[in-house]
């Protein structure tokens, strides 16, 4: 008794410590309609303050200010890499480069100052991979800017690259994770010696905000079809929110069609035949998100393949989503493509496609062509090489048998019918 008790009162304090951040994200707790409820305005989380388009900051030689985190062990020599095919293609773009390694500010961790206040400006910034030592006491740096910055929507594309051989040739899906809650809200605690207790939280204000941003994105990227995969079946009350959520959207989206499927499912299933996942957006919860985009990305070649963007109210992070990988640092190993492919998400989602087109086609033929790759994918070019061979320059000459261009958001500051945050969506 003394036991439950005493998880009981650390429960409660957990609880109310995530109360504090829900707040933080302008989620409640507050109880729940019925999935068959009609979503109040405060509940609809469309709005421009809420998911924030890009604003920019341009700088008196019309070139945009963007904060670059280059991140932990093969971070810099990526960035470096993507700087250099920046310059060549003439991007207006300024980098100003951050450190987010924790300081101690009042005998608290935190994220330095001056890269808090750099991405509060610039309202963008692109990330490369950052180290979290394993361990109690140690935060997840990732975790905390995602908290900092309130970036509630982490988009996953995964497209087969033509030229690069894997077992599927058919991929094309996207990836929706909710990105503030769930398993991940960081919430754990020791009851008694022994026993650890980790909660997941799930609200009705954040899954309505994710999936309505799915929603958007599957009907301004003409992809008729939103899955929300769940684990209902088990955590009936939790993921059972998340289907009302994701029901309550719908209503809103009469023109696109929505299934639910259990995440054991739709693992197996994706493995088996990635074809019938082609035309949807594939929606969940925190961690389920984190497992299935990795999935999807070994499909089409792995990790160092795949662009990823943090959608949030205040800004936006692009980042390459695999390690920093020490054990190969300075090496000239590392493959800056995933670094590369999110940064022209980025661009895309400034309103800048001309850019991100001329060098996603260029880095595709690069790829098809495979003079030019590192050796992860087959080659024997260093890090540095793609930036100093012919493809990212602006004068680029693209054969007959270009690779097909692959779908792009629309431009960020053009409102639509849609609402607000319609204008957040892009796509790699």
């Amino acid at each position: 008794m003394i036991t439950f008790t005493r998880g009981l009162r650390a429960s409660s304090h957990a609880v109310a410590r995530y109360q504090a951040q829900a707040k933080a994200f302008g989620t409640s707790l507050s109880a729940q309609a019925p999935a068959s409820a009609s979503a109040s305005p405060a509940a609809k989380p469309s709005s421009s303050s809420d998911t924030g388009a890009f604003k920019g900051f341009k700088l008196p030689d019309q070139t945009y200010k963007v904060t670059l985190i280059p991140g932990d062990g093969i971070g810099p020599e990526i960035s470096e890499s993507v700087k250099a095919i920046y310059a060549a293609a003439k991007v207006p773009i300024t980098w100003e480069e951050r450190d987010v390694t924790p300081v101690l500010v009042d005998g608290r961790s935190t994220i330095p100052q001056d890269a808090i206040d750099s991405i509060h400006q610039t309202t963008v910034a692109l990330k490369g991979p950052l180290a979290t030592p394993i361990g109690r006491g140690h935060v997840s740096l990732n975790l905390t800017l995602r908290r900092t910055f309130k970036l509630f929507a982490n988009v996953r594309p995964c497209r087969s690259i033509v030229g690069f051989k894997t077992p599927y040739d058919d991929v094309n899906s996207v990836l929706i994770r909710e990105n503030t809650e769930g398993e991940y809200s960081g919430i754990e605690h020791e009851v008694v010696d022994g026993v650890v207790q980790s909660i997941k939280l799930i609200t009705m204000d954040a899954s309505e905000r994710v999936a309505r941003y799915a929603f958007e994105y599957a009907r301004l990227n003409k992809r008729p079809h939103v899955t929300a995969v769940h684990k209902a079946s088990i955590m009936k009350m939790s993921d059972g929110m998340f289907l009302q959520a994701c029901r309550r959207v719908k209503e809103d989206f009469p023109d696109i069609k929505y299934d639910e499927d259990i995440l054991d499912r739709v693992c197996l299933r994706v493995v088996q035949n990635p074809a019938p996942y082609s035309d949807r957006v594939m929606v969940m919860p925190n961690l389920y998100g984190d497992i299935l985009s990795d999935m999807c990305a070994g499909l089409i070649g792995g990790l160092g393949l795949t662009p990823s963007g943090n959608i949030g109210r205040d800004a936006s992070i692009f980042e390459a989503v695999h390690g920093s990988a020490p054990d190969i640092a300075g090496q000239g190993k590392a493959n800056p493509t995933a670094l590369l492919l999110s940064s022209l998400m980025m661009l895309r989602h400034m309103n800048l496609p001309q850019y991100a087109d001329r060098i996603e086609k260029a880095t595709l033929e690069t790829i098809a062509e495979g003079k030019h790759i590192t050796g992860d994918l087959g080659g024997k070019a260093s890090t540095q090489a793609p930036s100093s061979s012919p493809f990212p320059l602006p004068h680029h000459q693209s054969s007959n048998k270009s690779p097909p261009p692959i779908e792009s958001g629309p431009p960020t500051n053009q409102p639509t019918q849609a609402s607000a945050s319609a204008t957040q969506c892009f796509a790699f």
